[in-house]
């Protein structure tokens, strides 16, 4: 299999993706692309018709969109272990996942990606909405599962809200004690942790994504 991301600084979709191939240490060859280069996009030309990352190639299937990427991992490589064994907790990891991959539109814009950054922004009255969404959300889950995963193992959920704990911490966003519990747990994690170190290595700048001041 090959699996193309782009900046690991910037691209959280290309995390998500990166995550699972990771965690469950699948046999991917990753190639990483610069943002918004011609290289970019000539090594897509005939991978993906959004010409976006990431992409999975695997033999004749190619499967772009993280999502899509996460489920046709874990269908034909995981035996399914990527979500929770119980329907009613699979399902809600389910609506949890796919609600940070069609919303937060305000937190994706004014929170970019930046993991070699700490920043500091104003945030909208929209942006301070879905924080606290997803505050209560995290909350919630480390009730149910204390100090563990969103759905106590490690979860397809998780990979979707990764993201999401980088730019908490770029920006400085204040959590509640349980959100951050879950916060810390996903920093602290030997991939989240080995991202960051390859991210550290990088010198490309990408000026749409450099939101805010320095703290």
């Amino acid at each position: 299999m090959q699996l193309y991301i782009a900046n690991q600084n910037y691209s959280s979709w290309s995390l998500r993706a990166w995550l699972i191939v990771a965690h469950f240490d699948l046999p991917a060859t990753i190639t990483k692309l610069p943002l918004f280069t011609p290289e970019f996009y000539a090594k897509l030309q005939g991978k993906t018709p959004a010409a976006k990352v990431p992409v999975l190639l695997d033999g004749e299937i190619a499967v772009w969109d993280s999502l899509a990427i996460l489920e046709y991992l874990n269908e034909a490589h995981l035996n399914g272990k990527a979500w929770p064994t119980s329907i009613a907790q699979r399902a809600k990891a389910r609506a949890l996942a796919s609600e940070m991959h069609s919303g937060f539109m305000a937190l994706r814009n004014e929170l970019p990606m930046n993991c070699r950054a700490l920043r500091k922004v104003s945030l909208s009255p929209a942006a301070q909405k879905e924080i606290a969404r997803i505050d209560a959300m995290w909350s919630e889950q480390m009730q149910a599962y204390p100090s563990q995963w969103l759905f106590g193992d490690w979860s397809i959920a998780d990979a979707m809200y990764a993201p999401v704990a980088l730019r908490f911490k770029t920006y400085g966003i204040e959590l509640s004690a349980a959100a951050q519990q879950y916060q810390d747990k996903v920093l602290a994690s030997p991939e989240i942790q080995r991202w960051l170190a390859e991210a550290s290595l990088e010198t490309d700048i990408v000026e749409e994504d450099e939101a805010g001041e320095p703290r």
